[in-house]
Parts: structure tokens; C-alpha cells; sequence
């Protein structure tokens, strides 16, 4: 069975370690990469879908991203105990018409032994944004290290 550091039971700073470590892996669009972080049984609610194992997550994600273009994510650690963590995020995109969005939420997170999340349920709420309204304008890909996060920007 795989591992992925860090494992639980997680203290302040391995939760905060695995709450970058699942935003790095969501900003790279990269659905084989970003399921590869949850056990083979998985089970998910994502707004008002409920997905259960990495075939299911692949291809949610793979339709997520075909639809929420230019895709930028910060996660930020809210709270964590023993095998669960909850975070709250933001993001950013436009559709394939070219309006922009910015997504609120919070995930609940829940992982087995290995450090492969095994539950995540997610409650997002989207708003039109104009281009110009744009908070995450940093190239494709990660947040730069040296980019705040949603505390230090005040959201």
C-alpha cells in the first residue's frame, strides 16, 4: 500500500504541510495526479455530486477542468484532529465563454493510516466575477511560494 506523507495523526504543521501539498496537486489540472492522493474506495460529495472511488474522481475531474478554465486554487487549514483536517478555499476560473468566476468552500477531510484521504466532502458556492476582479493571477500551475494566502490577502 502507497504512502503519502505526512500521516496522521496530524499536528499544526503536518496538516498545514498536506493542505499545500493537496493545492499544489489541484493546480496542476492534473486528474491522475490529484486521485492518486485518495484510497481506491474513496468517497466524495462535491456540491450535490457523490462520487465513490479514483475511477469516478479521474473522471469528474477530468470534466471539472475541461469546464473551469485557467483554474488557480488556495487551500487554507482550518482545522485538523487526529486523521481529519478541514480547510476552506478559493478559487478561480473562467468557462469556455470567457466569464470569470471565483468558487468558495470548505472540504472536510478524512484519511486512513497511509495518508491517503479515504472521505472528502465539499461545499462550494460560486460568483461571477469580472476579468478585472481577478485575485489569483499567478502563471498556470502551483501558487508561488511567495504568493499569500487567503489570510494574508484578507479574504
Amino acid at each position: 500500500m502507497d504512502e503519502r506523507p505526512p500521516l496522521p495523526p496530524f499536528t499544526h504543521e503536518t496538516a498545514r504541510l498536506k493542505v499545500r501539498a493537496a493545492e499544489d496537486a489541484w493546480n496542476t489540472r492534473d486528474p491522475a495526479r490529484v486521485a492518486g492522493a485518495y484510497t481506491a474506495d474513496s468517497i466524495w460529495r462535491n456540491r450535490s455530486e457523490f462520487l465513490s472511488g479514483r475511477e469516478a474522481i479521474t473522471a469528474f475531474l477530468n470534466r471539472k477542468w475541461q469546464a473551469e478554465q485557467a483554474y488557480r486554487l488556495i487551500k487554507e487549514l482550518w482545522a485538523h484532529h487526529d486523521d481529519q483536517i478541514a480547510v476552506r478555499f478559493q478559487y478561480e476560473f473562467h468557462d469556455a465563454a470567457g466569464d470569470w468566476f471565483r468558487a468558495y468552500g470548505n472540504e472536510q477531510w478524512a484519511f486512513a493510516p497511509n495518508g491517503l484521504m479515504r472521505r472528502r466532502e465539499a461545499s462550494i458556492n460560486d460568483v461571477a466575477i469580472t476579468e478585472a476582479d481577478r485575485r489569483f493571477r499567478w502563471p498556470l500551475g502551483p501558487r508561488p511560494t511567495d504568493h499569500p494566502g487567503l489570510a494574508e490577502l484578507g479574504m
